[in-house]
């Protein structure tokens, strides 16, 4: 959805402008591009970089920043668990914001020593690319708020690809009290 909506911000039409190929498992799209079908794709890091070392392609633009800020990864729990489990909600979240504030103060060098144990087969400068990468477009969350920016953004995304059959205001599914709280 990300991608279409970007490519409509430049005033491509994907359904018209170019073919697009939608019928290949998620898990097969980098297998299926390094074999030589579609002259793009979408990837995620790292395997963007990884092709790009390897000369299997070029990096040529980065959805994240076209999209602007969007909200890839989220936490949610029931009202009704965050009622019972107050203590567990908030240091879910002060740790969420631990994290944050660690990889915001820190070098991609640094945090990418971290988590290479996530990516055991992939070079260390590498991660270290795609993590630099990532803190130079503002991909990496600072804080744990999903401000309504955000979530109103995520919802045209939503409705510019047909996806989202009525809008949801953020105040009905967004609870930042805890975030807010822990933050100050």
């Amino acid at each position: 959805m990300v991608g279409e909506f970007v490519l409509k911000k430049h005033g491509i039409d994907p359904k018209a402008d170019l073919e697009m190929i939608q019928n290949i498992d998620y898990a097969n799209i980098p297998n299926a591009f390094a074999s030589g079908t579609g002259d793009f794709v979408q990837l995620f890091e790292p395997q963007a970089s990884m092709f790009e070392l390897e000369g299997i392609g070029h990096i040529v633009a980065s959805f994240g920043t076209e999209s602007g800020h969007v909200p890839y990864t989220t936490f949610m729990a029931k009202q009704s668990y965050m009622k019972k489990n107050p203590e567990t909600i908030e240091k879910f979240t002060r740790a969420i914001h631990k994290a944050q504030k660690w990889v915001d103060s820190h070098s991609a060098k640094e945090t990418a020593e971290v988590i290479q144990p996530f990516f055991k087969d992939t070079d260390l400068s590498l991660i270290e690319t795609v993590v630099d990468r990532y803190k130079s477009q503002g991909s990496y969350a600072t804080d744990p708020i999903l401000d309504e920016e955000e979530w109103n953004n995520l919802q045209d995304i939503m409705d510019e690809a047909g996806e989202l059959p009525e809008e949801v205001s953020h105040d009905t599914l967004v609870n930042t009290e805890v975030a807010e709280e822990i933050m100050k």
